[in-house]
């Protein structure tokens, strides 16, 4: 049979997970009343980003996986990454 190991995340932690993300997404309101000139957009990218690596750790349970697919979702993101920087590298020379 499967000798998968089940994890009970406590309503405590779940709610502090919701309290960052909302939390976040204040900073990320509070932000847009900021004028960063170019960094606006890498400013918003870098909270969202946070958002999404708790989303993905806590929600899609990434934090209790073996080691093998937390590398391998780290390694679309840095992909990802990387296709992004290149598009936004290219649309600044234009």
């Amino acid at each position: 049979m499967s000798e998968e190991k089940t994890h009970v995340v406590p309503y405590k932690v779940q709610l502090l997970v919701l309290a960052a993300l909302i939390g976040l997404t204040v900073v990320t309101v509070l932000v847009t009343r900021l004028e960063f000139g170019a960094l606006n957009t890498l400013v918003a990218m870098l909270i969202a980003g946070v958002k999404a690596i708790i989303v993905m750790a806590w929600y899609m349970h990434l934090k209790y996986e073996k080691r093998l697919l937390p590398m391998l979702v780290a390694g679309v993101i840095i992909i990802l990454l990387l296709v992004m920087f290149v598009t936004f590298f290219d649309y600044s020379y234009r």
